[in-house]
């Protein structure tokens, strides 16, 4: 028997499967995060039922439809079976139409436990704007704050292995938040697609009262955080972190360099930087970079660019919450923790 689920009720479901029965294009705009794609149409069959919709009449329109998912069905069925070893498969398409009835209806039929998401990725979505609309949010922020290569993701990543409400929002954006912010990492997602997995990782750690993220601006490569985040990390708690250059250096050079297409992707990146650092510096970190030299290119970087641009001390502030320095990073860690546990014990009321 097939189930109706709303998205509001998609928290109930253990491990769900999200299977995307709508065209490849749809998919790759935005989709519920780590959802399956098993089209039921391709764009160009589904463009040529439409034709047929409006040319011809709607029940033409569902005899060529027919037509052409009959002989996907055998094949789909199959790898519906091998997704529910997973958890349970959760259908939809667009607005929980026939496509998703049509796919949930012949799983059902064989044998497979299904739920069928009431007004598809439509209704998903809305329910992700709503997410975000809330403002104040439910929970505060620890906000991480430092200069380029002060070990900041590293802090949230190591976090996030204990257990701890901590978001990688670089991660979710496939971007670093500056210039070389794209280099090695590929494409961006959507900006749906970026808001729905953020609002997933929330959800991940209810009912936690505190989120740790690095700090952001309100933008970070090509997509935007969402107003009520952004402004709470402003209000939120903030964690100064700093370290030496040489650790900095050493850092940028291991995360930036360790694949193949680093110089050239570097190099592009760089030549954006040509009217606020000159040519002759530019020359100069084009030379580095052909050579392989890539301490003392990340060095003049960090001195002359980044931290004049971010203006982080590099030293404890008092302006801070806490003042941690990454020259330990399991020290640091545990300096966190510490300061995490303080708030919740506190109510938030830590100011120092």
């Amino acid at each position: 028997m097939i189930q109706e689920i709303t998205a509001e009720g998609l928290g109930r479901l253990t491990n769900p499967v999200f299977v995307d029965v709508r065209s490849e294009s749809e998919f790759a705009e935005a989709t519920i995060p780590g959802a399956v794609n098993l089209p039921i149409f391709s764009d160009l069959e589904r463009a040529e039922i439409g034709t047929v919709y409006k040319q011809v009449s709607p029940l033409a329109a569902k005899d060529l439809g027919l037509s052409l998912a009959a002989p996907k069905l055998p094949t789909m069925v199959k790898q519906c079976r091998e997704l529910e070893g997973r958890g349970p498969l959760v259908f939809f398409c667009w607005r929980g139409g026939m496509r998703s009835r049509a796919v949930a209806g012949i799983m059902d039929l064989m044998g497979i436990k299904t739920y069928r998401l009431a007004g598809g990725y439509k209704a998903y979505r809305q329910s992700v704007v709503r997410f975000w609309q809330r403002d104040p949010l439910p929970f505060g922020v620890v906000v991480i704050r430092g200069n380029t290569g002060t070990g900041k993701t590293q802090l949230i990543q190591s976090l996030r292995l204990r257990g701890r409400p901590a978001i990688d929002l670089e991660k979710l954006a496939n971007n670093r938040g500056s210039v070389f912010g794209a280099v090695g990492l590929g494409p961006p997602p959507s900006q749906k697609s970026f808001e729905a997995g953020l609002a997933e990782e929330v959800r991940a750690f209810e009912p936690a009262k505190w989120i740790v993220v690095e700090c952001e601006s309100k933008r970070i490569g090509r997509v935007t955080l969402p107003n009520s985040l952004h402004q709470g990390m402003e209000r939120g708690k903030q964690i100064l972190v700093f370290d030496t250059v040489e650790n900095r250096v050493q850092r940028l050079v291991q995360e930036y360099t360790s694949f193949s297409s680093a110089g050239l992707e570097l190099e592009t990146a760089l030549n954006r930087l040509r009217q606020r650092l000159g040519n002759e510096t530019v020359e100069q970190l084009k030379s580095w970079l052909g050579a392989g030299t890539y301490a003392p290119f990340v060095r003049l970087l960090l001195e002359e660019y980044y931290d004049p641009l971010y203006g982080y001390p590099n030293q404890p502030d008092p302006a801070y919450h806490e003042s941690i320095s990454m020259a330990d990073p399991d020290r640091a860690l545990q300096q966190v923790e510490e300061f995490l546990d303080k708030l919740e014990d506190a109510g938030g009321e830590i100011v120092s």
